[in-house]
C-alpha cells in the first residue's frame, strides 16, 4: 500500500498486535504460532500458490473441536479491529485526500454560489429541507451491543494517541488501556445467546443516539451555520432540522408477531425516557453555566426580577424532567398513573417556549456569545429529536387490515370484504369514513389476529402526532389498501390525521404504483385528508429478489417520475420514502451517490431513507464519522433539489428498458425457472443455518411452510453473501449488458455511463460487488457441500459471473474491476487474507453439521462464528 495509507497501515499492525499478545497469554505460543501461519498461507494463497492453500486446507480441516472456536475467533476479531483502524482512519487527523474527501457541503455551497443559484434559493432550499432518517434493525448487525461500546472505546484511545505532545507516562497509560479494551474483547463472546426482543433492538437504535447523534446534531449545525455564514453573511435559524430520525423498532410489525401494540407502547415510553434523561444532563449543565442576573423584561417578569433569573427557569425544567423521568419509570414497571401536566414535560412546548425565552433574553442583553453556546445545542436538539426522540413508524401487510374489515363485514352480515372487486370496496370504504356513527359494534369479539390490528389502531389513537411518524402498508397494490387503514384509525378514536403511506414493493406493484395514487388523489375525500401531502414507500429488497437488481432499479426509477408527474398533476407534494437497506442487492451503496442518480424532480428538498442494521453503526456510531455523513446527505438533498440531474434521453430510455427485460428474463430462468435451484441454494450456502443464529427478532421467512418467494431479502442476499457469490446483486445484470454489446450499443451504453447519473451508479455498484465476489471459494463451497447431481448449476452462475465482469469492463474501458476507486479496492484486497480461512472454515464446518450426527456445542459455535465474521469483513452484508 502506499505511504500515504502509513498511519492506517501502522494502527492494524498495533492493533493486531496487542490482539496476538491477548492470545498468547491465553491459549500460548503454539497456539498463536498456528493463527499466524494460517494467515500467512491464506496470503500465499492469493497469489495463485496452489501448495500454499493445500496446506492452509489441510491445517483447517484437521483443526480438533476444542481449537475450533478460538481459531475463529482469531480471524474474526482481527477483521473487527481492521474495520475499527480503518473507521478511524476516515475521520483521523493523519487521513489523507484519497480517503477523506473535502467537505461536501463546503464544496457544493462554493459551486452553487459561484454558478447558477442564487443565495435566496439556497438559504430556503436549506430552511425548508426535510430529511427523514428511519433506524431500522433488520438482522445483520451481529455484533452485539456490549462490543460495540468497546470498538468504541478503541477508537477513543486512537484519537488519543494522534496527540504528538503526549508524555511517555500518558503513552504508557493509553497503550495499557487499549490492551485492557482487546482482552476484554477477546474474553467476550460475541455470539448472542438469544434472540434480541423488538424492545431490545429499540434500545440499541437509543444507544446510537445516545453515544453518537445527541452530540453530532448541534456539532453538525454549528458546522454548517458557519459554512452558510462565511459564504452569504447569514445566519441559519435557531430551530433548523434538516435531517431528523425516525425508527421501525418496536413499530414494524409486517410479519414480525413480536411486534405488539403492548411493544409498541413500551418503545414509545422507553423513547421518551431517553430524551428526558439527556435533556436532563443538558439543563444540569446549563444551571452551571447561565449563572448571568442581567435580563430583558419578558424573563425579568416571568422570574418576579430573580437576581439568578436563567437558573431559575432551569431549575424548574430540572425538577419537571425528573418527574417526567419517574412517571416513565412508573408506566415501564406496568402502573398507569395520572398526567399530570403542569409539573411533567408532556408537549414540546414546554421545553421549547422556556428555553427561547433564555435566549432571547441573552441576545437582547449582548450576551450572543454565551446563547449560542450549549443552549443553542439543546435548542438545536430538540429541533430534531424533540421530547420523544425517534417518531416511530408503523408498519403492517395489507392483508391484514383487509382481513379485520372482512371479518367485521361478516359479522355485520354486510358480506365478505375480501370477496369484493376494487369498486365495491372503495365505494364502502369512502361511505363509512364519511359516516358519523361507529362501525365497529361494542359486543364484537374480533379473532386474536384483528383483535391485535385494532389495538394497534387504538394505541395509535391515544399517543401525541409527533410521537408517531408514518402508518407504511407493506405490499400495497389498490387504493382501497390506504383507504382501509384510515377507517380502522378513525373507528378507533384517531383525531389527527396519520400519514398512511402505501410501500410499492413487488415488480408489478411498482409499475401500478402511479395508477394507484393517481386513483387515489382523483377521491375528492382523500385529497381533502392528505392536505397537500402524499408520501409513497419504494421497495428496494422485495422488488430485487423478485426481479433483479436491473429490472428492479429502472421500475423504481419509473415509477418515481410517474409519482412526481401524478402528484404534480394533483397539485399535491411528494415525499419518497426509499426502503433502502445496506447492501446493493437491497438498493444499498453510498446515500450521497444514490440521491443524485434519482430522477429529476423526485427529491425536490424531501426524502425519507431507512438506515439499516450495520450500516447505521458504520455511518453514525462515532461522532466525526456521524457528522460526515449528515452533510453527505444534507449536501446530496440541496444538489438533488438546485442542481438536478439531466433528464435521460430517450435512446437512454429505450436501451434502459431493453436492459430491464432482458435482466428479469435472465435473473427469473434461474431463481423461478431452473427445477435445481432451490435445493442448490439451500445446499451451497448456509440458508438453513442462518436460521439458527440469534440476529433479529423477526422470522427469516413471512411464511414458515413457504419457499424462496417468502424467504425475507435480507437472509436471501446475508446467505449468498456468505458463500461470496453474491448472487442477488449481479444476476441478470451482467447477461443483459453482454447482450446489449453483442447488439452494436456499447457506445450508447458508455454515453450513458458518463453522461446519466443513474445509470453511472448502477454500474459502479456492480463494480463493486463483482470485486467482492470469489467464484473460487464459491466453488469450494460447491465441492463441499453440494451434491454431485447439482453442481452443474454452480458452474453455470460462476460462468456467468465471469461473463458479467467481462461485460462489464468492456463497458467502463478498464483492465480491472474499480480502478476508479482504489482505495475500495484497497480495502477489499486487505481483508481477504482474514476472510478467506473463515470461509474454507464455514464450509468444513457446515459439512461437518450436516451429516447428520450429533454436533458439538464448540462445533455449532465456532459455525456461527464464522458466519458473523464474513459478516464483519464484507461491511455490507444484508
Amino acid at each position: 500500500m502506499a505511504d500515504m495509507y502509513a498511519s492506517l497501515r501502522s494502527n492494524v499492525s498495533m492493533l493486531g498486535q496487542i490482539l496476538g499478545d491477548t492470545m498468547r497469554s491465553d491459549l500460548g505460543e503454539p497456539f498463536l504460532d498456528k493463527v499466524e501461519q494460517i494467515r500467512q498461507l491464506a496470503k500465499s494463497s492469493r497469489q495463485g500458490d496452489e501448495s500454499a492453500r493445500q496446506q492452509m486446507l489441510e491445517l483447517l480441516t484437521a483443526l480438533p473441536d476444542d481449537e475450533l472456536v478460538p481459531v475463529t475467533k482469531a480471524f474474526n476479531q482481527f477483521l473487527n479491529l481492521a474495520n475499527i483502524a480503518e473507521q478511524f482512519h476516515t475521520i483521523s487527523r493523519n487521513c489523507d485526500e484519497l480517503v477523506c474527501v473535502p467537505d461536501p457541503v463546503e464544496q457544493l455551497l462554493g459551486r452553487m454560489l459561484n454558478g447558477p443559484i442564487d443565495q435566496k434559493q439556497m438559504l430556503s432550499c436549506l430552511r425548508e429541507m426535510n430529511i427523514d432518517l428511519v433506524l431500522t434493525a433488520h438482522p445483520t448487525e451481529i455484533s452485539r451491543r456490549t462490543l460495540i461500546q468497546k470498538y468504541s472505546s478503541v477508537v477513543d484511545c486512537l484519537t488519543a494517541l494522534e496527540n504528538d505532545q503526549l508524555s511517555e507516562r500518558e503513552f504508557k497509560q493509553i497503550n495499557l488501556r487499549l490492551r485492557q479494551l482487546i482482552a476484554q474483547i477477546w474474553h467476550t463472546n460475541e455470539i448472542r445467546r438469544e434472540r434480541p426482543t423488538p424492545v431490545d433492538e429499540a434500545r440499541w437504535g437509543l444507544a446510537t443516539i445516545e453515544t453518537s447523534l445527541w452530540q453530532a446534531i448541534p456539532d453538525f449545525l454549528r458546522q454548517l451555520n458557519d459554512q452558510v455564514e462565511e459564504r452569504t453573511g447569514s445566519q441559519l435559524p435557531i430551530d433548523i432540522a434538516p435531517v431528523r430520525f425516525s425508527s421501525w423498532m418496536g413499530g414494524d410489525r409486517d410479519g414480525n408477531p413480536f411486534v405488539t401494540a403492548k411493544v409498541t407502547q413500551e418503545v414509545l415510553d422507553r423513547n421518551r425516557h431517553a430524551a428526558a434523561r439527556l435533556y436532563l444532563k443538558d439543563i444540569v449543565s446549563l444551571v452551571g453555566e447561565l449563572s448571568m442576573e442581567e435580563a430583558n423584561e419578558e424573563l425579568s417578569q416571568y422570574t418576579n426580577g430573580s437576581c439568578e433569573p436563567y437558573r431559575d427557569v432551569l431549575r424548574d425544567l430540572r425538577q419537571k424532567l425528573r418527574n417526567t423521568i419517574d412517571y416513565l419509570n412508573a408506566r415501564l414497571e406496568g402502573h398507569q398513573p395520572e398526567i399530570d401536566s403542569h409539573s411533567i414535560i408532556w408537549h414540546q412546548d414546554d421545553l421549547k417556549r422556556p428555553l427561547l425565552m433564555l435566549y432571547q433574553s441573552l441576545c437582547d442583553c449582548g450576551m450572543s456569545l454565551i446563547a449560542n453556546g450549549l443552549l443553542l445545542d439543546m435548542l438545536r436538539r430538540l429541533a430534531c429529536f424533540g421530547i420523544h426522540m425517534l417518531r416511530l413508524d408503523i408498519r403492517q401487510d395489507a392483508e391484514r387490515h383487509a382481513n379485520a374489515i372482512a371479518e367485521l363485514t361478516r359479522y355485520l352480515g354486510m358480506g365478505d370484504f375480501n370477496h369484493w372487486d376494487e369498486t365495491e370496496k372503495q365505494a364502502f370504504l369512502l361511505r363509512e369514513l364519511a359516516n358519523r356513527r361507529p362501525l365497529i359494534p361494542v359486543n364484537w369479539q374480533p379473532s386474536d389476529e384483528v383483535a391485535e390490528v385494532l389495538a394497534t389502531c387504538r394505541l395509535i389513537a391515544t399517543q401525541p402526532q409527533q410521537a408517531l411518524g408514518s402508518y407504511v402498508i407493506s405490499m400495497a397494490s389498490q387504493p382501497s389498501d390506504v383507504l382501509a387503514v384510515l377507517l380502522l384509525l378513525k373507528e378507533t378514536g384517531c383525531h389527527y390525521p396519520m400519514r398512511v403511506v402505501p410501500l410499492f414493493e413487488t415488480l408489478d406493484d411498482l409499475n401500478n404504483a402511479a395508477d394507484c395514487i393517481s386513483a387515489l388523489l382523483d377521491i375528492d375525500w382523500y385529497l381533502g385528508y392528505t392536505k397537500g401531502m402524499q408520501e409513497v414507500m419504494i421497495g428496494y429488497s422485495d422488488s430485487a429478489k423478485d426481479a433483479g437488481v436491473m429490472a428492479a432499479a429502472w421500475a423504481q426509477y419509473r415509477a418515481q417520475e410517474q409519482l412526481v408527474a401524478v402528484c404534480k398533476k394533483a397539485g399535491v407534494k411528494l415525499t419518497l420514502f426509499h426502503g433502502r437497506g445496506g447492501t446493493i442487492g437491497r438498493g444499498g451503496g453510498p446515500a450521497h451517490q444514490a440521491i443524485l442518480s434519482q430522477p429529476p424532480g423526485s427529491v425536490d428538498g424531501r426524502i425519507r431513507v431507512t438506515e439499516q442494521g450495520e450500516m447505521i453503526r458504520f455511518k453514525f456510531g462515532l461522532p466525526k464519522l456521524a457528522v460526515q455523513s449528515l452533510a453527505l446527505y444534507t449536501s446530496a438533498v440541496m444538489e438533488a433539489t438546485l442542481l438536478p440531474p439531466p433528464e435521460p434521453k430517450q435512446e437512454w430510455r429505450q436501451c434502459m428498458q431493453r436492459l430491464a427485460d432482458e435482466s428479469v428474463l435472465a435473473y427469473r430462468s434461474i431463481v423461478r425457472e431452473e427445477a435445481d435451484f432451490v435445493a442448490y441454494f439451500r445446499a451451497a450456502t448456509p440458508e438453513v443455518e442462518l436460521g439458527k443464529l440469534p440476529l433479529g427478532s423477526r422470522p427469516a421467512k413471512r411464511r414458515v411452510d413457504g419457499g424462496i418467494e417468502s424467504l425475507r431479502a435480507i437472509p436471501w442476499i446475508f446467505a449468498w453473501s456468505q458463500n461470496r457469490l453474491m448472487l442477488p446483486a449481479w444476476l441478470g445484470a451482467g447477461e443483459a449488458l453482454e447482450a446489449a454489446a453483442k447488439r452494436g450499443e456499447l457506445s450508447l451504453l458508455q454515453e450513458m455511463e458518463r453522461q446519466w447519473p443513474f445509470f453511472n451508479t448502477r454500474i459502479s455498484m456492480l463494480e463493486m460487488v463483482y470485486a467482492k465476489a470469489e467464484p473460487n471459494l464459491a466453488r469450494y463451497y460447491d465441492t463441499c457441500l453440494v451434491p454431485e447431481d447439482l453442481r452443474h448449476l454452480g458452474e453455470a452462475l460462476r460462468e456467468r459471473l465471469q461473463q458479467g465482469i467481462q461485460a462489464v469492463l468492456e463497458l467502463t474501458c478498464s483492465d480491472s474491476l474499480m480502478s476508479h476507486t482504489p482505495w475500495n479496492r484497497e480495502s477489499v484486497r486487505l481483508r481477504n487474507p482474514y476472510i478467506d480461512p473463515l470461509n474454507f472454515l464455514q464450509a468444513e464446518l457446515l459439512a461437518r453439521s450436516r451429516k447428520g450426527q450429533e454436533t458439538s456445542e464448540q462445533l455449532q459455535l465456532a459455525l456461527m462464528l464464522t458466519i458473523a465474521g464474513v459478516a464483519a469483513g464484507m461491511r455490507n452484508t444484508g
